[in-house]
């Protein structure tokens, strides 16, 4: 048996929630099934960490998908062409993107969310029009789908009319590296980072769907009421978002605030089981990968009340509304001076932190592929 993966971002030192969920899912499968050949299919030279086992023919594909008529390029001209040369059993993407060009054998798709169905205006209109147009066509022509949320699920649903039998949810998991460090460790980040202080902090991908812009605003009021916290954004810039430059230009309170950018993964762990808090206010989310994170690194978090973000948190955080800016900041305060809120934040979120495992996610993951190569 063989299977084709779109491994196009496993990409060293920048794995993002969707290039994570396909290294845990991706690694866990291929061992679990020694008897199945695996083509990985990489858009870029690869490292060889992404080679799990002797089971795993790697191919490049070029061009490089760094643009939406390179995608076009990539995934309806380039991938059909080597898949008739592989000759696969299956087709699989978790990172929802597939060709309209197969249709000879099986494809499931990974579909994480459809934000830019909702939030066009969030992305470059190149890449918004993209994915508006062939998203729909991938998740109709798909055998298969897999999503990371009921609430997903249930958009998928309703918004491109898809059979609910289809698409089965697979939680994401919570890599070991994230765990609770010692006060040792932790003065060591402070020192290092904030001068000793204690922080918030936010983690993921700039986009403006992230809500960068309130949490500055708001991390402005809370120093303005006399918190002494201060705040770090680790993640990779992906649009320019002039909003989010001018509220950080105007806030008196700039210098507690500290863009990391993308950094090491070990590193980022250390830094968030650091933290007083996430937060983690994203105005929409199919999951919330850094929720999770937190959680299992004995963190209280802040969070959103849209999209999955309650499925996701639970009991198990503060819900805020992420557009008012004085409850995101009451939030803010309650969690930095209350400590038996933060204990008790802590011990739901210990709790909570166990249901979302990898070895889950590869289960459903390993159930679907499983049934379209044995019939």
């Amino acid at each position: 048996m063989t299977i084709a993966i779109n491994t196009r971002l496993l990409i060293k030192n920048k794995l993002d929630g969707i290039g994570r969920f396909s290294f845990e899912v991706l690694k866990r499968l291929v061992l679990q099934n020694p008897d199945i050949e695996f083509h990985f299919i990489f858009d870029r030279p690869f490292s060889s960490k992404f080679i799990f086992a002797n089971n795993i023919k790697p191919h490049v594909l070029k061009p490089s998908t760094r643009h939406p008529v390179l995608w076009y390029i990539w995934f309806e001209v380039q991938l059909p062409k080597l898949i008739k040369k592989i000759q696969p059993n299956l087709f699989f993407s978790p990172d929802g993107f597939a060709s309209t060009k197969i249709n000879h054998i099986p494809t499931v798709t990974t579909i994480h969310d459809i934000n830019f169905e909702h939030r066009p205006e969030d992305l470059n209109w190149a890449h918004s029009l993209f994915y508006r147009y062939y998203f729909k066509k991938y998740a109709q022509l798909s055998s298969d789908i897999i999503t990371v949320s009921h609430f997903s699920k249930q958009d998928l649903i309703n918004t491109y009319n898809i059979d609910h039998t289809k698409i089965k949810v697979a939680y994401n998991g919570v890599a070991s590296i994230f765990s609770k460090i010692d006060l040792t460790e932790k003065k060591e980040i402070k020192n290092r980072y904030t001068n000793g202080k204690n922080f918030f902090i936010f983690i993921g991908s700039l986009h403006k769907r992230k809500n960068i812009k309130n949490l500055l605003i708001a991390f402005d009021l809370y120093k303005e009421k006399g918190g002494e916290n201060k705040l770090i954004i680790i993640g990779e810039k992906k649009w320019q978002d002039r909003k989010t430059k001018e509220v950080y230009k105007n806030i008196k309170s700039k210098e507690d605030v500290l863009f990391l950018g993308k950094i090491q993964d070990y590193l980022m762990a250390k830094i968030l089981a650091s933290a007083r808090a996430l937060c983690f206010l994203s105005l929409f989310e199919g999951f919330g990968l850094p929720i999770v994170e937190a959680m299992q690194s004995n963190v209280p978090v802040i969070t959103s009340n849209t999209s999955c973000m309650p499925e996701i948190a639970g009991d198990a955080a503060l819900i805020v509304n992420p557009t008012n800016i004085k409850e995101i900041e009451k939030a803010m305060t309650n969690i930095d001076m209350d400590e038996k809120l933060r204990e008790s934040l802590i011990k739901k979120g210990q709790k909570r932190s166990k249901m979302f495992h990898w070895d889950n996610t590869t289960n459903v993951v390993s159930k679907i592929l499983q049934k379209h190569i044995t019939t």
